[in-house]
């Protein structure tokens, strides 16, 4: 698959072509001139060189942190000196689906947090009608609606920057706009084989092999089709949904869109289990809910895989990489002189050098993960012990089964 931007620029009868499926593809309005026009009030709004490139520069930075792969740097770069685009919309979204896990908590609001500091717009799509297709909650739409106001309950107590993120609900705006959105799910799913379709099964967290329903077929072009719905220029996705962002990309090339989207994966957090590539909300033992308390985050984490002298694969490792040095920039192991002394770590590189070798053990680094998680869930935990609408909502879900 060629992953290079696609060449040329597209002909007028071409936008105007992809326009007609989707509006959302025809050409910003805004111009440069709108910069031009504030600095002529205000000089000091005109940008200067220097500062202005320095800032760029900190904004893709900032981004790139986010991500384990993008696709493509050029493209964000571009994006980024694109004056027309003062505030890049980034698009992120996900299926309520039951409890919420710390990745999903914890490494959302870090990645939600920076695309706001980069200068971006963030639009969370709560895929409702998308769980609903995918049987989550037995396929009841109000269970899945009350799992998705307790997702967005804890974010607000984890403290993601909900200034600068607008929740969006699938199922209301696909209805205020159901005649754009599914004229483009149509043009999309009539441009593809079956097969292709078939292969981004795996965003729903179904195998490659797995017999699947009618509406199941389905979801992939509607997810593809919600990046162009929202505008999106920058999908901020776990490298989970990478197929169905390619998929996009592809469709781009289909239409001959010049702009698209750009694809900027997370990493996605391991069970806690050997060998477990992702966590289970099925398997309570492989993962650390948002709720859970102190005894059962340290318990957890006391169970957890963690060999001696191996970084790659390592569970613990990768929480303390993905979650505990950016929310704290800094790793504290407090041991006995006899161990070797309590000893601050101000960086991965460091601790990672100091496990491989040895002179950090897994029985120094579990109770340090575990007091560092603690104080990151003491908010959360808070908030839903002291609000009675959070904790109502919490009881409601832990009530309702989860379903694969």
């Amino acid at each position: 698959m060629d992953l290079s931007p696609a060449p040329g620029a597209s002909t007028a009868a071409e936008v105007a072509a992809a326009a007609s499926v989707d509006p959302s593809l025809a050409p910003d309005a805004s111009t440069a001139a709108e910069v031009t026009a504030a600095a002529s009030v205000d000089p000091s709004l005109a940008p200067d060189a220097s500062s202005s490139a320095k800032a760029e520069d900190e904004r893709f930075a900032l981004l790139m942190s986010i991500g384990e792969e993008c696709i493509q740097t050029d493209e964000l770069r571009l994006l980024l000196q694109n004056k027309e685009k003062a505030f890049p919309i980034c698009y992120d979204g996900f299926e309520p689906s039951g409890r919420m896990h710390i990745a999903q908590g914890i490494v959302k609001t870090i990645n939600v947090n920076k695309m706001i500091r980069a200068g971006c717009k963030v639009k969370i799509w709560i895929a409702d009608w998308f769980a609903q297709l995918n049987n989550k909650m037995g396929g009841d739409l109000e269970k899945i609606q009350t799992v998705g106001r307790y997702m967005i309950e804890i974010w607000k107590a984890a403290g993601m920057d909900l200034d600068g993120v607008e929740f969006l609900w699938s199922s209301e705006e696909i209805n205020k706009r159901a005649d754009e959105y599914w004229t483009l799910v149509m043009d999309i799913a009539r441009r593809n084989k079956v097969k292709r379709i078939t292969r981004c099964c795996t965003i729903m967290g179904r195998a490659d092999n797995e017999e699947l329903t009618a509406a199941q077929i389905f979801y992939p072009c509607m997810q593809c089709a919600d990046i162009f719905f929202l505008k999106a220029d920058i999908c901020q996705l776990g490298m989970d949904q990478r197929k169905v962002n390619m998929l996009a990309r592809e469709y781009c090339d289909d239409i001959k869109r010049k702009h698209k989207p750009i694809i900027l994966s997370h990493h996605m957090l391991p069970g806690f289990k050997e060998g477990q590539e992702k966590m289970s909300k099925s398997d309570p033992s492989s993962a650390i809910f948002m709720e859970d308390d102190e005894a059962q985050v340290n318990l957890k984490i006391k169970q957890a895989f963690c060999p001696s002298n191996i970084v790659e694969g390592n569970p613990c490792l990768e929480y303390i990489k993905y979650i505990v040095f950016p929310w704290f920039e800094r790793f504290e192991v407090v041991r006995k002189e006899k161990n070797g002394c309590s000893k601050t770590f101000l960086s991965m590189d460091d601790l990672i050098t100091d496990y491989a070798s040895g002179a950090l053990h897994p029985a120094d680094v579990k109770p340090a993960l575990a007091k560092a998680i603690n104080e990151i869930l003491k908010p959360v935990r808070d908030h839903f012990n002291t609000s009675k609408e959070a904790k109502n909502l919490l009881n409601t879900v832990k009530m309702y089964r989860v379903s694969n």
